[in-house]
């Protein structure tokens, strides 16, 4: 059997067809693909504005900015995540705090994280970057109620669920990066990811006050609004110290396809999730679903003894399973920064056992029975 990798991008004709038009287009770096993409993603999630940029880390460094992140100032963010969650604090010169996640949802633990709060003065903290870990969505809403009491902005790192919700207090279904309880959502279209641009991501938010930092930001701090008819067309300013994290039209020509494949995309991912879930239920320990939520799968995790054994087990079969992630706090750079002994038992555990499956639409009945297979003989010895 050929090898069968943790995660892969979903590319058909339809994709190529509108990247090849879009290349015979008048336009190539940033054009109306990227609005057209942009309009159609805040649509989807539900979010009144959209920023696309070149890559989620970009977003990540722009979403911290345009929420005013200072020197020195403390963010809150799990050390279960890819290290840019919290690498864009440290972009700005903040301090990265981390709390502990949940050991059976594998999230960011709101416990953790008001105990943190409450244990410091009030401004003490700037925010919080909860992630939507593997696709499952943080409660954002008991987030948000934290937030405000503490006076914290919240960035929602929702790189690995698009398509992911959950129903708050008032049973109002909530699409992860909507925008109704954080301030800025990020997502991700790295190729693993739902959906593939190759790189790029995008910002979602409620705010025009955000939206218009962000777009500002975005292309090097440069506008032209306005000034036309006092000077010419080509008269532009340069009104802050910006970046250039644009994405191509190219590019979000083949997100605008993707996108419309990702609804169809997360129903089989959880049938992919229902079939591990049959599989290992009573033998295996698996990341949790809480009530009123829906799992938006990019990655399917479970925990074992002898990981590193079934690493090893599994690629020899040629199934190419990955770790998601080394804690971030483990990390050289962050140890060398004071982390060395962070407490956050429960990350740490869950480090220790945990292993990703394959998950991604078009895995083959065939290959996942394979893989299960192998996964149980394992652990049966």
């Amino acid at each position: 059997m050929k090898k069968i990798p943790y995660g892969r991008q979903n590319i058909d004709q339809i994709d190529i067809d509108a990247v090849v038009s879009a290349l015979q287009s008048d336009f190539l770096t940033q054009g109306p693909k990227v609005k057209e993409f942009e309009q159609k993603f805040a649509d989807y999630v539900g979010s009144n504005y959209a920023v696309a940029v070149n890559n989620a880390t970009s977003g990540l460094h722009l979403s911290v900015l345009a929420l005013k992140l200072s020197k020195g100032d403390r963010v809150i963010t799990t050390p279960i995540t890819f290290a840019a969650s919290a690498n864009c604090v440290r972009y700005a010169g903040g301090e990265v705090w981390f709390a502990d996640i949940n050991p059976d949802s594998y999230v960011l633990d709101i416990n953790s994280v008001k105990e943190l709060v409450e244990s410091k003065p009030k401004g003490f903290f700037k925010g919080i970057i909860p992630v939507d870990f593997a696709g499952l969505p943080v409660d954002m809403e008991e987030f948000r109620e934290l937030a405000d009491a503490q006076d914290l902005w919240i960035i929602e790192d929702a790189c690995h669920a698009p398509g992911g919700y959950f129903n708050d207090s008032k049973g109002k279904k909530n699409f992860c990066g909507n925008g109704n309880y954080a301030d800025i959502g990020v997502f991700s279209f790295h190729p693993v990811k739902h959906i593939a641009c190759g790189e790029g991501g995008i910002l979602t938010t409620n705010s025009k006050k955000l939206y218009d930092k962000l777009m500002l930001l975005r292309t090097h701090g440069i506008t032209k609004e306005n000034m036309e008819e006092n000077h010419g067309g080509w008269y532009y300013e340069m009104v802050e110290l910006g970046f250039n994290y644009r994405l191509t039209d190219f590019q979000a020509a083949l997100g605008i396809t993707q996108l419309a494949k990702n609804e169809k995309g997360v129903q089989r991912r959880n049938e992919i999730a229902t079939n591990y879930k049959k599989a290992f239920e009573g033998l295996i320990k698996f990341q949790s679903l809480p009530e009123n939520t829906y799992n938006a799968h990019h990655l399917f995790i479970i925990e074992v003894e002898n990981r590193k054994e079934l690493y090893d087990a599994l690629h020899s079969k040629g199934v190419l399973a990955q770790i998601h992630y080394v804690p971030v706090h483990t990390l050289p750079y962050y140890k060398n920064i004071g982390y060395k002994d962070a407490g956050l038992m429960h990350a740490e555990e869950y480090y220790h056992n945990c292993i990703s499956l394959p998950m991604y639409p078009t895995l083959t009945d065939a290959e996942q029975k394979f893989i299960i297979e192998q996964v149980l003989n394992f652990v049966h010895g």
